[in-house]
């Protein structure tokens, strides 16, 4: 029981905390910004990557774009939603906004190698692997992949994505069947 207790107690220090230096940095004090920032910049970086395809420069510029809009539009947070959900949301608008300027090189980049492909097909799952898995998803045509990322491993809804994105719900289930297909042909399974 005291366990329990404690556990309760250190997350209740724990919100009072982070309540206490969200507050902080809505008021522009720097060094809160900075410890904001040291607290939530792994888990940006990381949508960041998925979102833009695995490029580590253009996931770095991504992050930094992301946490200047955080910046800018901290302040009218105003904790309806919990922080993290905020803190995935303005995230993930924020890098498809970049990609959306960053169009003509990922039509470069992310053009299908039917011989890359090929040699994906007949991997077995029992020796699939998160970096297999990895690669693949990074392969994916972008739109596909902004879906797929939002829906399956971030835990959007369509709805959300739609909206996110300036399409039909219907065009995101159609991406994320089509990313799921992809996925499946790739990595020779029938589930992904």
């Amino acid at each position: 029981m005291l366990a329990i207790d404690s556990e309760i107690h250190t997350n209740t220090n724990d919100k009072v905390a982070e309540d206490a230096l969200l507050r902080a940095v809505q008021n522009n004090d720097l060094n809160a910004y900075k410890v904001f920032y040291q607290m939530h910049v792994g888990r940006v970086y990381a949508l960041c990557y998925r979102l833009v395809g695995g490029d580590v420069p253009m996931a770095e510029d991504a992050t930094q774009e992301v946490f200047i809009q955080i910046w800018k539009s901290i302040a009218t947070f105003d904790q309806r939603s919990q922080l993290a959900t905020w803190l995935h949301r303005v995230t993930a608008n924020t890098c498809i906004t970049y990609l959306r300027k960053q169009k003509s090189w990922f039509e470069k980049i992310f053009l299908s190698d039917s011989a890359a492909l090929e040699t994906m097909h007949d991997v077995p799952v029992n020796e699939l692997d998160l970096g297999k898995l990895e690669h693949c998803l990074l392969r994916l045509p972008e739109r596909a992949r902004i879906v797929f990322v939002l829906h399956a491993l971030e835990g959007y809804q369509h709805e959300e994505i739609a909206q996110m994105n300036n399409i039909a719900v219907g065009t995101s289930k159609a991406q994320f069947h089509r990313a799921k297909k992809l996925l499946n042909q790739w990595l020779g399974e029938e589930h992904v």
